[in-house]
């Protein structure tokens, strides 16, 4: 993505889009990285070749990856992907090393089993000599950033997807390395989002353009392009997974957060981002790839004639999250709950985005709970955001305002970070104001009350 800033408005241009999904060899989910960066190179070598005078780049990613490095070897072994199955059993290794409650007060993050703390504990016990042979590694959008300058450092904000990072003391929790015989000698240097690294190699003939890491966690990124301002809003950063919280000024780390599953990730200028990450459109994406045909405007145009309310399910159930046939996996949900099976791409469409809706009414109650702060509004960003159907669910379910756009906001946030990095912008507020000037929202508000009122108390049961 290209970003222009031009008299307070950015302007975005989308220069080259790949896929980036996992890869299975000898039966384990992995990622492709050095296709990725072929990928980002071809990309960099359009700009180049119109011959733009480009002032940073900067790359973001999903959290808790990792590649590992020694010297000049661009990776040692092939990145495992989040959803492998070795994961599997990680909270009983990891516990029986470290009790939950330490883990929590430490890091104040979610407990989820793909964390990079229980993968590398996996890889402690299953892989030892990556541990005597590796110099350090570096998490996803790192790592890039890396290739891209030549310097290996972690930023914050996806530094602390890890859950090994203390944001208290804003460094890597010693005591759970030591617990855990993870050797702080792998563990890179952490700066803040917003860093400059250095000049970008002469390999992408970006002349003077200068690697930034900007909130190098995507969610991070979308956080900050939100186009909110005064009190009272959430944000849902809407894709592949469901990221739902409220920005905070310190991290809130009691025992009714952990209890409540949420966590403490760091955003631009150390804010925090106390949030829980649920599942999210995954669960369509599975179907759709399942049906091999339907794009997403047909199969929601489809749902919206089906009937409302029928069938729901709890996206949380574990069997969601791994890959598989997706639509009989909610249908068997349905069949153990006394519900009718969804039997049409427009029917299934529609279970899962009401109760995704759903899920959002329940997680914001807690989130209000919990922080003392009440909200009447939801910001939804990211490419979710272009769901118009899942859009007026969330304002029916919830009962709040919602916002919707913008559809690139991690880009968004990437880019106007960078721009804070050059001083070209003052601060996060300032970036806000460019957001606002740039993008077209939609806003939605709450129909059907009592119909949904009623379907909340449905949900409840079956999420007991």
């Amino acid at each position: 993505m290209l970003g222009t800033l031009d008299a307070g408005k950015l302007t975005l241009e989308e220069i080259h889009r790949f896929p980036t999904g996992p890869v299975v060899i000898t039966g384990t989910w992995r990622w492709d990285v050095l296709r990725i960066f072929y990928e980002l190179k071809n990309g960099l070598r359009k700009v180049a070749a119109r011959g733009l005078k480009i002032k940073s780049v900067s790359t973001d990613s999903w959290g808790v990856d990792y590649v590992w490095l020694k010297g000049q070897e661009p990776m040692l072994t092939v990145p495992y992907h989040y959803r492998d199955t070795r994961t599997d059993g990680a909270f009983e290794r990891a516990f029986a090393a470290v009790p939950a409650e330490e883990i929590f007060t430490e890091t104040g993050i979610q407990f989820m089993a793909f964390n990079t703390l229980y993968q590398l504990h996996w890889e402690a016990s299953n892989r030892p000599w990556l541990f005597k042979n590796a110099d350090s590694f570096l998490l996803i959008g790192d790592y890039f950033n890396y290739l891209f300058s030549g310097v290996a450092k972690s930023e914050q904000s996806l530094a602390s997807t890890t859950q090994l990072y203390n944001p208290k003391n804003k460094r890597w929790s010693r005591p759970l390395l030591k617990k855990l015989g993870l050797p702080r000698k792998l563990f890179p240097e952490i700066v803040p989002a917003g860093a400059v690294l250095g000049p970008a190699l002469p390999e992408f003939g970006l002349t003077g353009a200068q690697v930034v890491a900007s909130c190098s966690h995507d969610t991070g990124a979308a956080v900050a392009a939100v186009p909110a301002s005064g009190k009272g809003w959430a944000y849902l950063s809407s894709g592949t997974w469901s990221l739902l919280g409220v920005e905070l000024k310190k991290p809130l780390i009691t025992d009714q957060s952990r209890q409540h599953n949420f966590t403490n990730e760091v955003g631009y200028g150390h804010s925090i981002r106390f949030l829980k990450n649920i599942i999210g459109l995954w669960i369509q994406q599975e179907c759709r790839r399942q049906w091999g045909k339907h794009d997403y405007n047909e199969l929601r145009q489809l749902a919206e004639k089906c009937a409302p309310l029928r069938s729901l399910i709890n996206p949380n159930d574990e069997r969601f999250g791994k890959p598989g046939n997706m639509p009989e996996k909610i249908a068997a949900f349905c069949r153990e709950t006394g519900q009718p099976e969804p039997t049409t791409p427009g029917e299934f469409t529609r279970c899962i985005l009401e109760s995704l809706a759903l899920l959002y009414r329940r997680t914001l109650e807690q989130l209000e709970a919990i922080t003392g702060q009440p909200v009447t509004t939801l910001h939804i960003v990211g490419g979710g955001s272009q769901n118009l159907l899942l859009n007026q669910f969330s304002a029916n379910a919830t009962g709040r305002t919602v916002v919707a756009g913008p559809a690139e906001a991690t880009a968004t946030g990437n880019i106007l970070i960078q721009a804070i990095a050059l001083g070209q912008l003052k601060g996060l507020a300032e970036l806000r104001q460019v957001v606002r000037n740039s993008f077209s929202v939609q806003t939605y508000t709450p129909q059907d009350a009592g119909l949904w009122a009623q379907a909340y108390a449905r949900f409840q049961k079956l999420t007991a």
